[in-house]
């Protein structure tokens, strides 16, 4: 099976705390780690053209936070319709089992004894000084913490999270996260005919 991992930085002049509109939003960088070649990429907004084959020949997309916020905001720039490609969101698959969202920074923690080394307000202000290498290797982060967590998750069957004190394991159902996607025809042209 061939998965992207990928992450996305945005911009945008009307951030409300606590609330992003997807459509207010414009990429700067998108990051993704290729299953295939087992590199780390990343693309800036012009460069999103060399990104779309590599979208197009991917079994699954695995993200986090990626079905409401990722895939849209591509699909705002991609011609096509990238949530035609099989989506394995992360944040999605625990909310799934705690019926609440999880922080990927506390996700990380707890499961793999690291964190980000910021966060999307900061990857935004570091864009607009022009650090713009800075915003890249953030987002190439992002992607490694999100592969990372994804294979301890197929590894174990679990995630961990901090709850007050005391860390917990989420029991995961792993199982059709790679059948599913391979026994499925991949999708080589999500562009329109």
């Amino acid at each position: 099976m061939r998965a992207i991992t990928f992450d996305i930085e945005s911009i945008s002049e009307s951030n409300v705390l606590g609330r992003v509109d997807v459509s207010q939003q414009e990429i700067t960088v998108v990051a993704i780690h290729d299953s295939e070649t087992g590199e780390y990429t990343s693309f800036s907004r012009e460069e999103l053209p060399k990104l779309w084959p590599i979208m197009e020949r991917a079994d699954a997309l695995i993200g986090f936070n990626s079905d409401t916020f990722d895939i849209p905001l591509l699909n705002r720039y991609y011609p096509g319709d990238l949530s035609r490609i099989r989506s394995i969101d992360l944040m999605v698959e625990v909310q799934k089992v705690l019926g609440r969202r999880i922080r990927l920074q506390s996700l990380a923690e707890a499961t793999l004894g690291k964190g980000k080394k910021g966060d999307g307000l900061k990857a935004q202000d570091w864009w607009r000084e022009g650090k713009y290498d800075l915003v890249r290797e953030y987002c190439i982060e992002d992607v490694r913490l999100t592969r990372e967590l994804y294979d301890y998750a197929r590894a174990h069957g679990i995630l961990k999270y901090k709850d007050l004190r005391e860390i917990r394991d989420i029991k995961l159902d792993t199982s059709g996260w790679e059948t599913d996607a391979v026994s499925a025809p991949a999708l080589t042209h999500a562009l329109p005919l």
